[in-house]
C-alpha cells in the first residue's frame, strides 16, 4: 500500500528526499532510543547535520537573517520526515516557536542578535509558559487574550518585575517546556503589572542564568524532552523594547504556524506507523498465508489509509493557510491515534510488548494529545472562531467543551 503524493515543487520535492534519506541512514528506532538517553535527549551530531548540511533550523527564517528564507509549507514538509522518523530534536522548540515570536517582537538588535545563530543550530531555544498551559497561551483551545493560563494578580504563574536599568526579574515555574532542560535560550511568558495593569510580557532568560532551575521530566514519548523551569528573582531581558506590545496576539500567530507543524509531523507519524504495518502483514503468515490477504485485515487497513491520507491533506492545507491550523492539528492527531491503535492490534503479540517500535509511534500519539490537546478542545475553539454554533444576527457564545 503506497502513499499518494501532494503536487510538490522541485525544490520542495528535494527537501523531502534529501531529509528522509538522512534519517533513513541515521535516526531509526535504535538510534532514536540511543538519542533520547542522552543529556540533551537529542543527537547533537546529527543535529548540526541537519542544521548545517541542510539548514534545517533556518527554513522558514528569512534570508536577511542568514535564513534560507522558505515558507511554512517547506518547513511543515520537513516536519513530516521528522515525523516519520520520530526524530527527537530542539527544531520544533526552536524553529516552531521561538524564531517567529522573536521576529514578531524583538527588537533590531535582538533579531540580528539571535535569529541568525538559530538559523545555522549554534543556538537552541525553547518557550516556557506558566504551568502545563502551551495550547492555552497559544491560543489553540481557547481565548488566549484571558489571563488565567498566564497567572493574575500579584501571584500565581510567572510573575515579572522591573528593576533599575530597564531589567526584569522573574518569580515562578512551568511545569512543561518542550526542551526546555537543554535550550540555550528561554523565551518566558510571564505576568506583570498586578490589577492595575495586568498584562503579559515575553521575556529571554539565558540557560545559565542565576536563579534558573530547570529539571528534565520522565515523560510517556522519551522522543519529545520536558522539563520543570523554576524561576527565582532570575534576570531577564524584555523581548521587544515596548511593555505594551500584543504579547497574546503574537503567541496566537505563533500558535497557529506551530500547530501546522504539528499536524504535519503526526501526519507524518501517522504515514510511517501504517508503512511498517502493512509490512509486517505481508510477511506474517496464519493458516499458511500471509494475514495481509484476509479480508477483515484489508479493510481495516483501507480505512487507516483515508485516515493518514485525510490527515496529510489537512496538514499540507493548513501549513499554507494557517486560519485553519487548529483543525488540521486536531485531525491528525486523531489520525495518529487510532492509526498506531490499529498497528499495535495488527502485529500481534509482539505489538503489545514496550520494546517493539510500534509503541514508540503509540507513545507520540499518547503523548501529543495530552500535550497539544485533547482533540475535543481543538475542535471546539476551531468552531468557536467560525461561529459554526452562532445564530444570524446574534453574537458569538463561549462553546464549552465537554469533558
Amino acid at each position: 500500500m503506497g502513499t499518494t503524493r501532494t503536487a510538490l515543487s522541485e525544490e520542495q520535492d528535494e527537501i523531502r528526499r534529501t531529509l528522509r534519506a538522512l534519517l533513513t541512514a541515521h535516526s531509526g528506532p535504535d538510534q532514536v532510543r540511543q538519542a533520547v538517553l542522552s543529556p540533551e535527549g537529542h543527537d547533537r551530531i546529527l543535529w548540526r547535520r541537519l542544521s548545517g548540511e541542510l539548514g534545517l533550523p533556518g527554513l522558514a527564517v528569512p534570508e536577511l537573517f542568514g535564513g534560507v528564507g522558505c515558507r511554512l509549507a517547506e518547513l511543515a514538509l520537513a516536519c513530516e520526515e521528522t515525523g516519520r522518523a520520530l526524530l527527537p530534536s530542539p527544531l520544533l522548540p526552536t524553529a516552531g516557536l521561538a524564531a517567529p515570536l522573536i521576529a514578531a517582537l524583538g527588537t533590531s538588535v535582538q533579531r540580528d542578535g539571535l535569529l541568525p545563530r538559530i538559523a545555522t543550530g549554534s543556538l537552541t531555544c525553547a518557550l516556557a509558559v506558566p504551568g502545563d498551559s502551551l495550547p492555552a497561551a497559544l491560543g489553540l483551545t481557547g481565548d488566549n487574550t484571558q489571563a488565567q493560563w498566564a497567572g493574575g494578580g500579584r501571584s500565581g504563574g510567572i510573575q515579572a518585575r522591573p528593576v533599575r536599568g530597564g531589567d526584569w526579574l522573574l518569580y515562578g515555574e512551568a511545569g512543561q517546556v518542550l526542551g526546555g532542560h537543554s535550550a540555550e535560550l528561554l523565551l518566558v511568558a510571564a505576568h506583570t503589572g498586578g490589577f492595575s495593569r495586568s498584562r503579559t510580557l515575553l521575556f529571554l532568560v539565558r540557560g545559565d542564568a542565576p536563579g534558573l532551575s530547570r529539571t528534565r521530566l520522565t515523560a510517556l514519548d522519551e522522543t519529545r524532552a520536558q522539563a520543570r523551569v523554576q524561576l527565582r528573582h532570575t534576570a531577564a531581558e524584555l523581548l521587544g523594547d515596548d511593555d505594551r506590545a500584543d504579547v497574546p496576539g503574537a503567541l496566537a500567530e505563533a500558535g497557529a504556524s506551530f500547530a501546522a507543524l504539528l499536524a504535519a509531523e503526526a501526519a507524518g507519524a501517522a504515514a510511517a506507523a501504517l508503512d511498517r504495518t502493512v509490512s509486517y502483514v505481508r510477511e506474517r503468515e496464519q493458516f499458511g498465508r500471509p494475514i495481509g490477504s484476509f479480508q477483515a485485515v484489508r479493510h481495516r487497513l483501507a480505512d487507516l489509509y483515508v485516515q493518514v491520507q485525510t490527515a496529510r491533506a489537512a496538514a499540507f492545507y493548513a501549513a499554507r493557510e494557517t486560519g485553519g491550523a487548529g483543525l488540521a492539528l486536531a485531525q491528525c492527531l486523531e489520525a495518529i491515534r487510532v492509526v498506531t491503535a490499529e498497528a499495535v492490534q495488527l502485529h500481534g503479540g509482539i505489538g503489545i510488548t514496550w520494546e517493539h517500535d510500534a509503541h514508540l509511534y503509540f507513545k507520540r500519539a499518547a503523548g501529543d494529545e495530552l500535550l497539544f490537546g485533547p482533540v475535543h478542545r481543538l475542535r471546539a475553539h476551531a468552531a468557536e472562531r467560525a461561529g459554526l454554533f452562532t445564530a444570524p444576527g446574534r453574537p458569538a457564545r463561549a462553546v464549552k467543551a465537554v469533558g
